[in-house]
């Protein structure tokens, strides 16, 4: 199964739902985009508008992570989630709801120009959602993201 289907707008995927060669980070450093991830890791890509860097955020089951711009200040960062909101992303990652929140089961299409778009990668698969008026997030997904960019330098916002 494809991880994404293609998108339109500011895409974080290209048209063939690969990601993208990873522009230089701050200091000169290609950034790592993870392509897949395995049961209960995370990553969240975010970029601003169409050519905005990327902004990447690693979570692994233990609950450890590693951000590299994901503020957007250039800054990369490692640390653990507390014990509590490593269990509690284990129970949304494995929640049964979540693979009905794909972009390739939504046929998700990207709308906002110069938003803050954020794709969730996940083992069920990529999860895009773009904060601009009107737009819902998937709950599940939501939850995620609400979490994430509560415990680490992430951010939900643009």
């Amino acid at each position: 199964m494809a991880l994404a289907s293609a998108l339109s707008g500011c895409s974080l995927f290209d048209r063939d739902g690969e990601t993208p060669a990873p522009p230089p980070a701050a200091g000169g450093q290609a950034l790592e985009v993870p392509a897949t991830v395995g049961a209960g890791q995370v990553s969240l890509i975010q970029r601003v508008g169409a050519d905005g860097p990327l902004r990447t955020l690693s979570v692994e089951r233990d609950g450890a992570w590693k951000c590299d711009d994901c503020a957007g200040d250039g800054v990369a960062s490692r640390g653990t989630l507390a014990a509590e909101q490593t269990e509690r992303l284990q129970v949304l990652l494995a929640d049964p709801k979540l693979p009905e929140e794909t972009d390739q089961v939504r046929h998700y299409r990207t709308t906002c120009i110069d938003a803050l778009t954020s794709s969730l990668l996940t083992v069920a698969g990529l999860i895009t959602t773009q904060d601009c008026p009107g737009e819902e997030r998937p709950p599940v997904a939501g939850e995620i993201l609400l979490l994430l960019t509560q415990a680490t330098p992430a951010e939900v916002v643009g």
